[in-house]
């Protein structure tokens, strides 16, 4: 007996999206392939819910509903909107590549000012040319698997394929920014930065509103390739609509005696969930993968991570700080496998929550799975309100109790901030912690 499964409304509408916007799409042969491949991967799977293990927190089916219809193309109106929100980042002498509804803006981008060493190519370049169809890993071909990962590989508009030639050390950090100007619209971007052995640089992400832009959805990919003997400072900060929606995937994957820190900052979106995902792919790595998270309303952040010691005598540190006001909610979940082969494995994860209200929630699943006998491995998570005899402490030497609260919560997350290595980084990093204390009713 043959059995028809009818779709579902949200179903259909997400199949109809797809439908409308395969035109719009770059590539045709083996990539149009893939990209059908893709959204029959996330079709049979559906929006992530509770029921997954991995997505338990964060239940998109409740919190997202439905895949809003694929953004416009910027026009001449949107690129002014987008000229506008971009004066407003602090991030100064850097090498800009923007993206505007997940299609690179070459105009308000410093190609011309680009380091020796460095090539620039975009997705939708890659994609449509003549012979395509080699690039169709592009849209695929990462162990990693998952819904939202293959939605954005369906649908992934633009995004840019950064090379960094082997030996070179970057003078100016390379800056990616997402500007969103439209409403009640989804945009889906999926870049690449490959960097050759002994090569230096710092990526900074920044994920930023357009006057007038809400209630839009961001769908990113972001995959790194460290050579051996590479170091990389990486920042993202998100700071989206408070009624937006950010899922972002980070692949990471380190060669032999490469240096990784990078740390996630969320202080905007309404739901957001950043996945990171470090494999070790050499020995002799390091690793500092950490996270702050400021949250208030009803925001809803969750960060997820997992790291895979597969050769021996690696490294690896988190540390992720939340502070959680109101009736948001913050989710860490932290996982570390250590396999067989990874003997010397240093690897250790610690994940703290402040609660500043009775309203506030905070999930922390911090995991350890080893499979190796000769390892230093440990991990803990602690959540907590503000040290009443610390805050009395200041308000007796005279500070406001708002004035009170603010140093203690910047003295939390600090340790955190302070992990980056780059003065100028780290300066915007505290810039938008304060920005947040300064908004705090």
């Amino acid at each position: 007996m043959n059995v028809v499964l009818a779709k579902s409304e949200r179903e259909r509408v997400t199949s109809d999206i797809f439908t409308a916007a395969r035109d719009r799409l770059p590539g045709k042969g083996k990539v149009a392939e893939a990209r059908q491949r893709a959204f029959g991967a996330y079709e049979r799977a559906g929006l992530p819910h509770r029921r997954i293990e991995e997505w338990k927190y964060t239940d998109l089916r409740a919190l997202m509903r439905e895949v809003l219809p694929l953004a416009a193309a910027p026009d001449a109106e949107a690129l002014e909107r987008a000229e506008a929100a971009l004066a407003s980042l602090e991030a100064a002498n850097t090498q800009r590549l923007v993206l505007v509804d997940g299609v690179f803006a070459p105009a308000l981008s410093d190609l011309s000012a680009l380091e020796s060493g460095v090539r620039v190519r975009t997705l939708r370049e890659a994609l449509e040319e003549p012979a395509n169809d080699s690039r169709a890993d592009l849209l695929g071909g990462s162990a990693i698997a998952g819904a939202m990962l293959a939605l954005n590989a369906a649908l992934a508009t633009d995004g840019v394929l950064v090379t960094i030639a082997e030996g070179t050390a970057l003078n100016k950090p390379l800056h990616v920014v997402h500007v969103a100007t439209r409403s009640s619209a989804s945009t889906y971007t999926r870049s690449f930065l490959t960097l050759g052995n002994g090569a230096r640089a710092t990526l900074l992400e920044s994920f930023v509103a357009a006057d007038r832009a809400q209630s839009y959805q961001v769908n990113d990919t972001v995959t790194v390739c460290l050579g051996d003997g590479v170091e990389l400072e990486h920042v993202r900060l998100m700071t989206d609509a408070p009624d937006a929606l950010n899922i972002t995937n980070a692949i990471f994957t380190i060669g032999a005696k490469s240096r990784l820190n990078t740390l996630n900052m969320t202080t905007g979106g309404g739901v957001s969930r950043y996945q990171g995902y470090l494999a070790f792919a050499g020995e002799g790595a390091e690793v500092m993968a950490n996270g702050v998270s400021l949250l208030q309303g009803r925001q809803h952040a969750d960060n997820t991570l997992f790291l895979d010691h597969a050769v021996p005598s690696c490294m690896s540190r988190e540390i992720f700080r939340s502070v959680v006001d109101d009736r948001a909610h913050s989710v860490f979940q932290g996982r570390i496998m250590v396999r067989p082969d990874a003997q010397k494995t240093d690897a250790k994860m610690m994940t703290r929550a402040l609660l500043l209200s009775d309203e506030a929630e905070a999930d922390n699943k911090p995991e350890l799975e080893i499979f190796a006998d000769d390892v230093t491995c440990g991990h803990g998570a602690t959540t907590g309100a503000l040290d009443e005899s610390l805050l009395f402490y200041l308000r007796a030497r005279g500070l406001s109790e708002k004035e009170a609260q603010a140093l203690l919560i910047q003295a939390f997350v600090g340790e955190a901030i302070e992990q980056i290595a780059s003065d100028a980084l780290r300066e915007l990093a505290i810039s938008a912690a304060q920005r947040w204390l300064a908004a705090r009713g």
